[in-house]
């Protein structure tokens, strides 16, 4: 079934859309719409919460999934290009790593360019860990994930912690991140046509509104090519070979190897971007997040054992 499956996304995600650039509110409505045919598990509990200065939903295990004890904390950033979506649009992500880890989760809704241009996701980002730490959380039971240009923040909030001089996450998982504000990834060219969300021209629209004049050349808008990683937690990244981001993953994970990070590049054949958002309908999709919960499990520790096991 897995081809056939393949195929039936592909199709879906294909389907005739405006020409030329879209307006912001087209493109922000046409996001949400897609993301709401998004498979949820059942049995989680979803709270309205603020971290730090800005609201987020917590997510975390019913009861009827098993969990009885809250091993971990998930801080979860949503994808959309720093110009749409939100904790809602990326659930069936959160939702399938809290299902699958027993984990707790908040999801952030960091301000959006362009109202709210670079640096300000990571200034949120970065506060919304800050509020974690300060409540007295265990950085060693918490991982940064996110997806797209959430799996870009799950990088830069790591950057940003450390050159605030603040203890680390656990761990990273990051879905199709953006990693390359350059855009200067083999990829962007060897995969067009063949990625059936993303052309270069509707990347750069949206790129332009979060860079706002910036500079893309500096390691916090592309780690892939510029950033020093040394000191980072391990790290998975997966992505799909059918699209054009693959090289942000590519090449972050040469550039963690070479300074001695732990990171593990999972690419999956065949697939599209955060092809993990089909859980349910995608066989790939969910055997990538089984393999992305374990990963979690395995780096980050349960509060109630992390000193113990330390000794």
């Amino acid at each position: 079934m897995s081809k056939e499956q393949r195929a039936q996304v592909d199709a879906m995600l294909r389907q005739p859309r405006p020409d030329g650039p879209r307006s912001v509110e087209e493109i922000r409505v046409g996001f949400e719409a897609l993301m709401a045919r998004m498979i949820v598990p059942d049995g989680l509990r979803t709270t309205r919460t603020t971290l730090g200065d800005r609201p987020a939903l917590y997510v975390e295990p019913g009861d009827e999934l098993g969990e009885g004890t809250r091993t971990g904390t998930i801080l979860y950033f949503h994808g959309g290009g720093w110009v749409f979506g939100s904790p809602e649009t990326a659930m069936s992500l959160t939702g399938n790593l809290v299902a699958r880890t027993g984990f707790r989760a908040y999801s952030l809704d960091y301000r959006l360019a362009p109202e709210h241009p670079f640096p300000a996701a990571i200034e949120d980002a970065l506060g919304a860990y800050r509020a974690l730490l300060d409540s007295g959380e265990d950085p060693a039971s918490i991982a940064f994930a996110g997806d797209s240009a959430g799996g870009g923040l799950s990088v830069t909030t790591c950057l940003a912690a450390r050159d605030a001089g603040l203890p680390l996450p656990a761990a990273i998982v990051a879905f199709s991140p953006g990693l390359d504000a350059t855009r200067a990834g083999e990829s962007m060219d060897t995969k067009a046509g063949i990625d059936p969300i993303f052309t270069r021209e509707n990347l750069e629209h949206t790129g332009a509104m979060y860079l706002a004049g910036a500079d893309p050349h500096q390691p916090l808008l592309s780690p892939a090519v510029l950033a020093d990683l040394t000191g980072f937690p391990p790290m998975l990244l997966q992505a799909g070979t059918n699209e054009l981001l693959l090289d942000d993953s590519t090449r972050m994970a040469a550039r963690a190897r070479a300074a001695g990070v732990d990171v593990v590049l999972d690419i999956t054949a065949d697939v599209p971007h955060v092809f993990q958002s089909f859980a349910g309908v995608l066989d790939e999709a969910d055997r990538a997040l089984d393999r992305a919960a374990l990963f979690l499990k395995q780096h980050v520790q349960n509060p109630g054992t992390a000193a113990g096991s330390a000794q």
